[in-house]
This record gives C-alpha cells, sequence and structure tokens, in this order.
C-alpha cells in the first residue's frame, strides 16, 4: 500500500517528533530611518509629531516542496509636525518558519496570525532603538492582534471577490 500524503507527525532523525512550527532564523530584510529636515528638525520642533504606523505581512513558500516559508512583517512608521515630516522609519523583519504536519487549511493562519506573533516583539524592539538611536523618544509599538488583522484582511478579500 502506497500513501502519498506526509505523516501527520514527520520525525526528526533521532526519532523525536518534530515540533509543527519550528523558527529556523529571523532577520532585518530592511530597514531604513530619515531624517528629511535634518538638522533643522531639531532646532525648530516645537510640538509633538502626529506619529502613523502602517503594518503588512506577507508569507511566500521558499522552496516549492519543502515546507519552508518566509514570513515578512512590514512596518513603516512616519512622523510629522506642521505638515511636515518629521522623521520615517521603514523596517522589514523577516523570520524563516519551517510548518511539519500542519493541515492544509490551517496553513496561511499559522503563516499569517502565529509566525508574525512571534516576530512582533523583535521587530518592535528595533523600531524603538532606531528612534532612540536617530535623536527621538523611541516608538514604543502596542501590541497587534494578528488574529484580528487577518480576519479583516480574508473579509476584504471576499468583499473584493463577490463585487
Amino acid at each position: 500500500m502506497s500513501d502519498t500524503n506526509p505523516p501527520a507527525n514527520p520525525t526528526a532523525p533521532n526519532g523525536q517528533p518534530q515540533p509543527p512550527l519550528v523558527v529556523n532564523l529571523q532577520y532585518i530584510k530592511d530597514l531604513s530611518f530619515e531624517v528629511p529636515g535634518a538638522p533643522g528638525t531639531f532646532l525648530t520642533l516645537k510640538q509633538q509629531p502626529q506619529v502613523n504606523i502602517n503594518l503588512d505581512v506577507q508569507a511566500r513558500r521558499v522552496n516549492e516542496g519543502q515546507p519552508l516559508y518566509e514570513v515578512v512583517l512590514s512596518i513603516k512608521v512616519e512622523a510629522n509636525a506642521e505638515s511636515k515630516p518629521v522623521f520615517i522609519v521603514e523596517l522589514d523583519y523577516c523570520g524563516l518558519f519551517t510548518l511539519n504536519g500542519v493541515p492544509e487549511q490551517a496553513v496561511e493562519p499559522v503563516l499569517l496570525v502565529e509566525c508574525p506573533r512571534l516576530l512582533f516583539p523583535f521587530a518592535r524592539n528595533i523600531l524603538a532603538d532606531t528612534t532612540r538611536e536617530g535623536g527621538f523618544p523611541p516608538v514604543m509599538l502596542t501590541p497587534i492582534d494578528f488574529l484580528a488583522l487577518w480576519q479583516s484582511r480574508r473579509g476584504q478579500a471576499q468583499v473584493a471577490g463577490t463585487a
């Protein structure tokens, strides 16, 4: 009898079951910090800047036939005062994840909810350190509900698909 489906609980060479989600590597793929009006910004800034934060999560399979995925947590922070940019930070923080025996219907939520949840604390620290080292108070992102973000994105995709 031939079974073409992978085993539900793959085992490592030592015979121990492998965890369903393995973090292989975390890294900064892109980091940019700009103060377009420096040094004038530091000399003339009189009010607390308005800070806008945009966040996105993307995932892609690295190699066909292998359960290895790159998850990219993209964060862009723009601070403006008096209609002028104070600073701009862009960060793509990534992780390489292996999924072992995860059912097909669970792959997307694992990649777009659980993986960014694991990456977020590290990305948050990088943003805080970067803005602090750039001469500003650290930007401390509040925790993100990646499940709600994923559900919202799926709802928007379904509405767009039916329109």
